[in-house]
């Protein structure tokens, strides 16, 4: 039979590249299925169904509302894969609305069954008992109507400004007030700090022990209660979701911190990107709210149930059935940890990894805080990116700093939906005089590092910590990351450059160990790409592994389609977005693409080359992504010691043999889940937690 003969189309090639807006809906498609997965506990399985509505929010909020901007600056821009920013739109828009029925299918159809059959119930309207009706009435009247504003819509009452992402109710009105008006409607906008379920209480009434009402629901039944002597023809939940990036210019400002508040002031109140509005809502209203908000119908929404289906995400702390859950589990920690309570003295004798949430965050709190109580430590200097309001880390920071400790800390103010939190950090630092940058004009401080200065008899030594992840304890149990303790003489002096580099003035140190971006990080994955290149045209064995969240930038992924015709075996491990195209013919026949989904985030950043048998193994703060390699500070840093790069690559090859878990990549741009076939059923996280159990 003849061989098939195929044009091998050039690298640059749009069919090559997938749309990276395209493939992010993809992910949350993937973390949707987790809601429908019978193996998984059942309120699990509701989380899952808000994580994907939480996502679905940030996706407008931020990568829809910058194509609308790039739209605005250059309607003709084309993105690598060949679309123009409409056909992005309308691919958007025919994915994302799929997405919404498949979510509230979900939700309606076999979540609520299935969470009644476990006598957790959402009560509609129409099946409340008198006692139920008679106490939500009374929870009304005492703690809604006192708080609840409707503005009836006239000349003198313009249409409020909507904040973002809330619940609202358009009303339908008929009848005139005390003054003789009547315009026909009013909106009424639900405060934030009212729950958006309400638990009825078993005792009051004839309930049982897990039976809510939708805050929608009491509102729509009572809301004429608002609107003496008139009539209510029609009330219709909506929410509108806004751009929530924000753009703040380095050039023209002399203070970032007061530049990003003024910011922070207007997120709130950015462009109109998405209207979702009740199902049931009468045309002539959805057609008046979309020319409030300037919309087109594309981006209108109709929901089969509460719009704000994220905040269901409520009921898993409600309800306390931990059968229902994941069953809790203990993090394990090295036996030197273990065994040693002098950190400094365990990482002097080796370097330690850890890998979270199967092994715990403390001994990175224990780090920080056994640095502010030792008296030979002299100084401490550490990136912060995301970390929570009440971190630990902080407290220790602070500690050390009021102990005449001189500590620097780099805070990342401009951390998408973190930055308020990150100025109250930076405010309580500074108080204990702590010394606060927060980084460097134009590029965000992504690196994860904390360096320690200790003086040991007539000597010093730096030991550092570098991580994948943020300094975060409570993501620490929900993220997969690796964190690496040294004290290596060139590593932890590199460390120690980059500190300098960002919180001071100079050109750029050369570094021994490290790759750092924007400057050696891209070059130095491109030269390991391209030597595992020059193995396989020898004829010598030849392989990449990575594991990322995201590959999107084009370079990179030219250097692994080149790889792959030069007969290097790639495999990728892509949590999110992956722009890369396997499969194709005469391109990328030897690359495979896999993504994880389960109960924890894949967080870790792996590149793993293998370097004629010497694998080369380096973890990262950074994705390959344009950001990351161009625009922020990260570091790369190589795992050296034997026993942490095997654990890795151990790791990286369970992962690959993950059969129930993963999704893998088709040249069409769609995943299929994996499954078992004839083999044992092997998911990845399930035994790294059994290998790690306390």
């Amino acid at each position: 039979m003849d061989t098939p003969e195929f044009s091998i189309p050039s690298l640059n090639s749009p069919e090559l590249y997938i749309n990276r807006e395209q493939s992010l809906l993809e992910f949350n498609i993937r973390v949707l299925a987790q809601a429908l997965d019978e193996h998984l506990p059942l309120l699990e399985r509701l989380n899952y169904l808000c994580i994907s509505c939480s996502n679905l929010d940030e996706f407008y909020e931020v990568r829809v509302a910058s194509l609308i901007q790039m739209g605005e600056m250059d309607s003709t821009a084309i993105s690598v894969d060949g679309l123009s920013i409409q056909e992005q739109f309308e691919k958007i828009s025919a994915k994302a609305h799929e997405l919404v029925a498949e979510q509230y299918r979900v939700l309606n159809d076999v979540l609520i069954p299935s969470l009644e059959s476990q006598n957790i119930r959402f009560l509609k309207r129409e099946s409340w008992s008198e006692a139920q009706k008679i106490w939500l009435e009374k929870y009304f009247n005492e703690e809604l109507l006192p708080i609840l504003t409707p503005v009836g819509l006239d000349s003198a009452h313009p249409f409020p400004r909507i904040l973002n992402k809330s619940l609202n109710f358009i009303i339908s009105l008929t009848g005139k007030d005390a003054f003789g008006r009547n315009s026909g409607r009013a909106v009424l906008q639900a405060p934030r700090a009212l729950p958006r379920i309400v638990q009825i209480p078993a005792g009051e009434t004839d309930s049982g022990p897990h039976d809510f009402v939708f805050l929608s629901s009491i509102i729509h039944e009572f809301v004429s209660e608002l609107f003496n002597g008139m009539t209510v023809k029609g009330c219709y939940q909506f929410r509108v979701t806004r751009n929530s990036d924000f753009f703040v210019d380095d050039d023209a400002i002399d203070d970032l911190m007061l530049a990003v508040e003024g910011e922070l002031a207007m997120r709130n109140y950015g462009d109109e990107v998405r209207l979702e509005i009740d199902a049931n809502c009468p045309e002539e209203t959805v057609s008046f709210l979309l020319a409030r908000f300037e919309l087109t119908p594309d981006r209108l929404f109709l929901a089969n149930g509460p719009v704000n289906l994220s905040r269901i995400q409520a009921i898993y702390s409600m309800v306390d059935r931990p059968d229902l859950k994941f069953m809790p589990f203990k993090p394990g920690l090295p036996s030197i940890l273990k065994k040693h309570k002098d950190i400094f003295a365990c990482i002097k004798k080796q370097d330690i990894l850890l890998h979270h949430p199967y092994e715990s965050f403390n001994p990175v709190v224990d780090f920080v805080r056994q640095a502010a109580a030792d008296p030979d430590v002299l100084a401490i200097k550490q990136t912060l990116y995301r970390t929570g309001v009440d971190s630990p880390i902080v407290a220790a920071l602070i500690k050390a700093a009021r102990a005449g400790k001189e500590v620097t800390v780099v805070i990342e103010l401009r951390a998408r939906f973190d930055e308020k939190d990150n100025i109250g950090l930076a405010a309580k630092l500074q108080e204990a005089a702590a010394h606060v940058v927060y980084g460097v004009v134009g590029y965000k401080t992504h690196a994860k590092m904390c360096m320690v200065l200790r003086k040991e008899g007539n000597t010093f030594r730096n030991y550092v910590h570098l991580g994948t992840g943020n300094y975060h304890p409570k993501t620490a149990r929900l993220y997969t990351d690796y964190g690496l303790f040294t004290c290596e003489k060139e590593l932890s002096e590199d460390v120690r450059r980059v500190f300098m580099q960002l919180t001071s003035l100079g050109k750029v140190s050369k570094l021994n160990k490290l790759l750092q971006s924007p400057f050696t990080l891209h070059q130095g994955l491109m030269k390991m790409i391209e030597r595992e290149i020059e193995q396989a045209r020898k004829g010598k064995p030849a392989k990449i592994i990575i594991k990322v969240n995201a590959v999107v930038e084009e370079q990179a992924i030219q250097a692994l389609y080149r790889a792959s015709q030069a007969g290097v075996e790639i495999k990728l491990i892509v949590r999110g977005m992956c722009c890369l195209r396997p499969g194709v013919p005469g391109v990328s026949e030897n690359i495979e693409v896999r993504s994880i989904v389960g109960r924890f985030l894949e967080h870790t950043r792996i590149y793993a080359f293998m370097n004629s048998g010497d694998w080369a193994i380096y973890a990262s703060s950074a994705d390959l992504m344009n950001r990351n390699l161009f625009r922020r500070v990260e570091v790369c840093f190589p795992l050296e010691d034997k026993k942490a790069s095997g654990r890795v690559l151990n790791d990286l090859h369970a992962n690959l043999n993950d059969n129930s878990q993963a999704w893998l990549l088709q040249s069409n741009g769609q995943y299929l889940r994996a499954t078992p076939g004839g083999e044992p059923l092997y998911q990845v996280q399930t035994e790294l937690l059994k290998a790690f159990a306390q």
